[in-house]
């Protein structure tokens, strides 16, 4: 089993920051790539961004330039620095992570969500 633990979501003024964290613990022997995704009221769930184990990033256009995911691979833990955001932004946002909890076997783990809001 692999536990994901997210924090860092709240409610942000248009045009403030939020830095998300999701820190992956249990049963892990390696850590393929991991992500950051959002669901909004009504609207199906969507990839934010994602990195490799490489370092690899690719993001959605409408958070291109704003939003920054890095990991830190010690700590098996990822990040999603959001910058300059926008009311659209505000989602229920998943971390995923593709892992190995032995060789040669791989799975897929989800966090619970944060709600980030951003309103005035």
């Amino acid at each position: 089993q692999v536990q994901l633990v997210e924090s860092g979501g709240g409610l942000v003024q248009p045009g403030g920051s939020l830095r998300l964290s999701c820190a992956a613990s249990g049963s892990i022997f390696n850590i393929r790539h991991m992500a950051w995704y959002r669901q909004a009221p009504g609207k199906q769930r969507e990839l934010v961004a994602r990195i490799t184990s490489g370092g690899t990033t690719n993001y959605a256009d409408s958070v291109k330039g704003r939003f920054t995911i890095s990991r830190d691979n010690a700590k098996n833990t990822v990040y999603l620095q959001m910058n300059s955001l926008k009311p659209e932004d505000t989602a229920v946002y998943f971390c995923n992570v593709n892992f190995s909890p032995r060789l040669g076997v791989w799975s897929d783990s989800w966090g619970q969500g944060t709600q980030v809001t951003v309103s005035s």
